[in-house]
C-alpha cells in the first residue's frame, strides 16, 4: 500500500490508514530526520479520537495517548522514539517491551533498528520519504 500526500491531505490519509490497518497493532516508522514521522503519528492520533496533546517523544523515549474505541472501551496508542538509545537492553530497561506486548494497545516505533529481535512477526513497517516537491510519500510492507 502507498500514499502521496501533502500536509493538507493528511486527515484524509489517516482516516484511510485506520481504514485499512486498524485490526494491527504495532507499526515501525523509518525515514530521515524532518520526513514527519511524528506528524504523520499526530495525525493518526487525531483520527482516533485522541484529545492529549500529542509530542514527540525524542526525551521522553515513550509517550502515551488514551483513546475510546466505539464501544467506550479505553485504550492506549504507544509513540516511541529510540533514536536516543544504545541498545536493545536500554530499550528493554526503558519499557519498550512492555508497550509492545501490551493487549489492546498500538504501538508507533520510530527509529526501530536496536529493537528488530523483539518485533512481532506481523509488524506493519512504514516508509515515509520527502519528495522533491515536498509532499510525502508513505509506503507500507
Amino acid at each position: 500500500m502507498e500514499w502521496t500526500f501533502t500536509i493538507e491531505e493528511l486527515p484524509k490519509v489517516a482516516q484511510s490508514f485506520w481504514a485499512q490497518y486498524g485490526a494491527q497493532q504495532i507499526f515501525t516508522l523509518e525515514g530521515a530526520m524532518g520526513a514527519g514521522k511524528t506528524t504523520f503519528v499526530k495525525a493518526l492520533c487525531a483520527a482516533k479520537g485522541v484529545e492529549d496533546t500529542t509530542a514527540s517523544p525524542t526525551f521522553s523515549i515513550i509517550n502515551q495517548y488514551n483513546y475510546r474505541t466505539n464501544d467506550g472501551v479505553t485504550r492506549n496508542i504507544y509513540h516511541l522514539d529510540l533514536y536516543r538509545l544504545r541498545d536493545e537492553e536500554e530499550a528493554i530497561g526503558a519499557g519498550v517491551e512492555d508497550t509492545l506486548y501490551q493487549e489492546g494497545a498500538i504501538c508507533f516505533v520510530e527509529w526501530p533498528d536496536i529493537i528488530q529481535e523483539l518485533l512481532p512477526a506481523d509488524t506493519i513497517r512504514l516508509q515515509l520519504t520527502v519528495l522533491p516537491d515536498q509532499r510525502r510519500q508513505l509506503r507500507v510492507s
